[in-house]
Order: structure tokens, then sequence, then C-alpha cells
């Protein structure tokens, strides 16, 4: 996913301070990108990266696992209340509810300038991100993500992630940092 807002007319509505932020890493092919230095990705990230992840349903909790790094997320499915102050955190802090066949998930207590897309777009601690899931069949997952993030963003926006379900297989330990050789082409 270089750029999660391509959809949207004018693109992510950037605060200024933002534009020439994201435009240098873009002119630089992201060579600051979190990712490539085997730090964490969120999972707004990595629902647009290669690898896999995998979904676990309990009845009060969703578990998400990345197979990159074994990052994972959890998503408390019992409606509580978001905390007033959450540590920020790679993941931040997730609530989700039950509304019919979709789950609605918000999330605060991001750190700040964690990357979203290629481009270097960012969510900062201040960002309340909603996302709804559903599966629009067997196959597919439709993920709609509307981000509020007044630090970063001019105003909420939205996007629409499609995932394809992959059934009956595993994940596979991806450790960065085992055998890599990207960042000494990055300089």
């Amino acid at each position: 996913m270089p750029n999660i807002g391509v959809d949207l007319p004018g693109g992510l509505p950037y605060q200024p301070w933002l534009v020439p932020i994201v435009k240098e890493r873009t002119a630089t092919d992201a060579k600051d990108d979190p990712h490539i230095r085997c730090l964490p990705d969120n999972f707004l990230r990595a629902y647009g990266m290669p690898h896999l992840l995998k979904f676990v349903h309990t009845p009060n909790r969703l578990v998400m696992l990345n197979e990159v790094n074994a990052g994972y997320r959890q998503v408390f499915t019992d409606a509580r209340p978001l905390p007033e102050d959450p540590a920020p955190s790679w993941q931040g802090y997730s609530s989700g509810r039950w509304s019919g066949d979709t789950l609605v998930i918000d999330r605060i207590g991001l750190r700040d300038d964690t990357w979203i897309n290629w481009n270097g777009s960012v969510l900062t601690q201040a960002a309340k991100v909603r996302e709804q899931m559903r599966r629009a069949d067997f196959g597919h997952l439709e993920i709609q993500v509307t981000v509020d993030d007044p630090k970063a963003y001019t105003k909420p926006w939205t996007v629409m992630l499609k995932q394809r379900i992959v059934v009956d297989t595993e994940l596979i330990d991806e450790v960065c940092l085992e055998n890599e050789q990207s960042l000494k082409h990055m300089k």
C-alpha cells in the first residue's frame, strides 16, 4: 500500500506540517520507514502489506496475529469504554462491538509518527480510528476505516480496504532481522 489515500479526491488531507515530510519520504523511497528497519507495523498498515494475518475470535476478544515479527493486536469485543489516557503503543487500545454482521472497532492510544503506508503518512497520539469489518462473502473481508487525527489531518477521512480470506493455511515465522540485507542499501 504505497498510498492509503490514493482513491480519495485530492488525496489525504494533510496538516501543513506533514506535507513536506511525506513529500521527502516519498522522494527518498521511504528509506526511514519503520517497517524496513524491522519495527512493528500497526494493523492499519498491516492490512496493506503482503504478509498473512490471522484473526482468532473468542467470546470477549479478537486477537489479530501478523506473521511479521510475531506481531499481534487484541481487540476487546465486550464494548468496554476506551481508557481516558492510554499509554501510547504500536497497536493502541481497541474496543469493539457487533452491529449486525459488522464488527465496529474503535482505537486510540497510538504512538506519534506511526507510519500507515509507504509514503510515510502517519497517525499520531491524537488519532481516533474506527474500523468496520464485515465478511462480504466466504472469501472476502471488507474493512471500512475512518481516521480522525486532527494533529496530522485537516479533517477525518475514510477508506475501504478489501482483504482476501485464506483458509486452511498457517502463518510462517518471518523475523525481519533474520538475514536482513536491505538496510545497508538504504543510506
